[in-house]
């Protein structure tokens, strides 16, 4: 979701330093988020704050995403040509799920405040895993909901950890670049291809690059 249905990795870098900040630490935005992308905040805010209760790590995680619902809500939009392309894999019966570390309310705030849930048959958020990406959990629980075999599945990502993710999975990804070069993905394992964005991306040619399978000769 973050980072491939939405271009806002930059923004939750900005909330992230602008709550550790607020507590007298500094860190670099860039450097934090190749870092910490994918990873859950009951596993990013320990590092920071060692002798936090655990009330204490949900106000500061609940802190953090305030702000960046804050400063991204202005901003909020779709990378270019996602709903095209979900729109044409519904279409095409395609089993969809969102495979996210982020928190319930975040979820709510991209799925619901761009209408892009009806396009999901499963979900799966922060409060679903016990490990972050790069443990391969949430593709995992995610296919499993899909009742689809993880060999099966395309992950579609931008960062790091969840790169590795899938590839422990055993899932081949499609990069979207956001927030790294489309070279440096392309180089990882598992990674089929990077892009921008999805303006040129048709999911009947991913499908038939990918598993050889023609969707239009199926039909």
């Amino acid at each position: 979701m973050d980072g491939t249905l939405v271009d806002n990795m930059h923004f939750h870098a900005r909330a992230w330093q602008t709550m550790l900040a607020e507590n007298d630490l500094a860190i670099d935005g860039e450097e934090f988020l190749k870092k910490t992308a994918g990873k859950t905040n009951r596993e990013i805010i320990p590092a920071y704050f060692p002798d936090a209760t655990d009330e204490e790590l949900l106000k500061l995680g609940d802190r953090k995403e305030t702000l960046y619902r804050e400063i991204f809500l202005p901003e909020r939009k779709t990378v270019a040509g996602a709903v095209d392309f979900l729109t044409r894999s519904k279409e095409l019966g395609i089993k969809m799920a969102v495979a996210t570390a982020a928190p319930v309310a975040n979820m709510e705030f991209i799925l619901d405040g761009l209408d892009l849930r009806r396009f999901f048959t499963a979900i799966t958020t922060a409060a679903d895993v016990s490990n972050g990406k790069p443990d391969p959990e949430v593709f995992l629980i995610s296919a499993e909901k899909l009742g689809v075999e993880p060999e099966n599945c395309i992950v579609f990502e931008d960062a790091f950890n969840g790169f590795e993710a899938a590839h422990r999975a055993g899932i081949k990804s499609i990069g979207i670049s956001t927030v790294n070069a489309p070279e440096t993905l392309r180089a990882l394992p598992s990674v089929i291809d990077a892009f921008p964005d999805f303006s040129a991306l048709a999911p009947e040619n991913l499908i038939e690059r990918i598993s050889g399978i023609n969707l239009a000769a199926a039909k």
